[in-house]
C-alpha cells in the first residue's frame, strides 16, 4: 500500500491513508474540537490555507447536505481524521468522500489525531505538507516543502475568497445593510435576514466611499481567513466608515474594527477552533457557549480609551468583543451565527438592528 503522510515543519511525520482526492497540498495544521459540522468547516472560507484535524474520531456518518454548506466550494487545504465512514442519514445527498474528490481536496484517514492535537496544543499551529498523491516523495522532502511555504502570517487570504462582484442576498427588511465579504458564511446572511435586514454583499476591497454612496443603514464586516493585519485596505476602509454609519464585525471583521481604532492584533499559539468556547458578556455577567474559528486575536492591553471591552474568553481571557464608546460600532470575535455550534449568542444580530434603529432616529 502506498504510504501517505502529513509532514510538520518541526520534522514530525503522521502516517495515514489517502481517502479523498489524490493530491498534495501545503497548509497550516490546526485542530477543531467540534463533534459535528465537518461540511460547514470544509466550506467556511475562514479555513482557507489550513489543514483541519478533527478530534471527533468518527467522521462522515451523517453524510453531506447542500443546505448545510456555508459557501459554494471547500476553501480549506484538507482534512486530517481518524476514520472516514460511509453516510447513513435521511438528509444525506452525497458522501464527504465524494464531495472532497469532486473539489480536489485531500483527506488523510487513520491519523493519530489525539497525538497530533496534543502536539499542536503544546507547540502551536505549524506549517505542513500533506502527501496524498501518487507521486513518490520522501518524508525529508515534504518537511522541506512545509518549511518553505509562506504560511498565513502577513498573507491577505481575504482577497482570495471574497466575491468578485456585489450581489443581493435578500431584498426585504427594515434595515439596508452593506456586508463586506472577507470570507462570509451563509448563515451570517441568513441571520441578518431573519433580523429584518436587507443585505447586499460587496467585495473585500470595496472603498468606503462606494459603500457610503450605497447609503446603507449599517455596514457589516464579515469573518475571513489568515492575518487581519495584511488586509490593509480594509483597515483603512473601516477607519473611514467609523462615525458615519453603524458598523458590526464578526471574527476577522472584529479584528479589523480593533485595528482601525488603534488596537494591536497578534497570533494565538494554536487558535480557537470548535463549538464549545465559553464567553462572558461583561454587560450582564452571562456566559454563552460559542462557536469559534480564528488564529489571531486583539491584544487586550492595547485597546485604546475609546474602545470598551465587552466580552472575554473564559478559557484564556482573550478579547471576544469590543464596543466603540463614541461611535456606533461593535464587534465580536466568536461566531453568533454558529453553523456548526450553539446559538447562545444569536441575539448579537438583534443588537446590530437596534444600533441601526437608534442611529436612524
Amino acid at each position: 500500500m502506498k504510504k501517505n503522510f502529513l509532514a510538520l515543519e518541526n520534522g514530525e511525520i503522521y502516517y495515514g491513508v489517502s481517502c479523498a482526492a489524490p493530491v498534495d497540498a501545503v497548509g497550516e495544521a490546526v485542530f477543531n474540537t467540534g463533534m459535528t459540522g465537518y461540511l460547514e468547516i470544509a466550506t467556511d472560507p475562514s479555513y482557507a490555507g489550513q489543514f483541519v484535524t478533527l478530534t471527533c474520531p468518527e467522521i462522515g456518518n451523517y453524510g453531506c447536505c447542500t443546505e448545510d454548506m456555508e459557501s459554494d466550494l471547500p476553501h480549506f487545504s484538507g482534512f486530517l481524521i481518524s476514520r472516514l465512514n460511509e453516510p447513513s442519514n435521511f438528509r444525506s445527498e452525497f458522501s464527504l468522500r465524494d464531495f472532497l474528490i469532486r473539489h480536489g481536496k485531500p483527506c488523510l484517514a487513520g491519523v493519530e489525531t489525539r497525538k497530533l492535537t496534543i502536539r499542536l496544543r503544546e507547540s502551536g499551529t505549524m506549517k505542513s505538507y500533506l502527501h496524498c498523491s501518487d507521486v513518490e516523495m520522501s518524508e525529508q522532502e515534504a518537511v522541506r516543502m512545509a518549511r518553505e511555504w509562506a504560511g498565513l502570517e502577513g498573507q491577505d487570504y481575504a482577497a482570495r475568497v471574497t466575491t468578485k462582484s456585489p450581489y443581493v442576498w435578500n431584498e426585504t427588511g427594515q434595515f439596508k445593510v452593506a456586508a463586506l465579504d472577507f470570507g462570509i458564511k451563509r448563515n451570517i446572511l441568513r441571520m441578518m435576514a431573519e433580523n429584518d435586514m436587507q443585505v447586499t454583499v460587496f467585495p473585500a476591497s470595496t472603498p468606503a466611499g462606494e459603500l457610503l454612496a450605497f447609503a446603507p443603514d449599517g455596514v457589516f464586516l464579515s469573518n475571513g481567513p489568515a492575518d487581519p493585519g495584511a488586509v490593509t485596505y480594509a483597515i483603512e476602509c473601516v477607519r473611514q466608515l467609523l462615525g458615519k454609519v453603524p458598523v458590526m464585525g464578526i471574527c476577522l471583521g472584529h479584528q479589523l474594527l480593533g485595528l482601525a481604532s488603534g488596537a494591536k492584533c497578534g497570533k494565538l499559539k494554536f487558535g480557537h477552533h470548535g463549538c464549545n468556547h465559553p464567553v462572558r458578556d461583561l454587560s450582564d455577567g452571562s456566559v454563552g457557549i460559542t462557536s469559534q474559528n480564528h488564529n489571531f486575536a486583539l491584544d487586550g492591553s492595547s485597546l485604546p480609551d475609546e474602545l470598551e471591552l465587552t466580552h472575554i474568553n473564559l478559557n484564556d481571557h482573550t478579547v471576544e468583543g469590543i464596543r466603540h464608546k463614541n461611535k456606533p460600532a461593535f464587534s465580536v470575535q466568536f461566531h453568533p451565527e454558529a453553523a456548526p455550534g450553539p446559538h447562545d449568542s444569536a441575539k448579537i444580530f438583534g443588537q446590530f438592528a437596534g444600533l441601526m434603529k437608534e442611529a436612524g432616529k
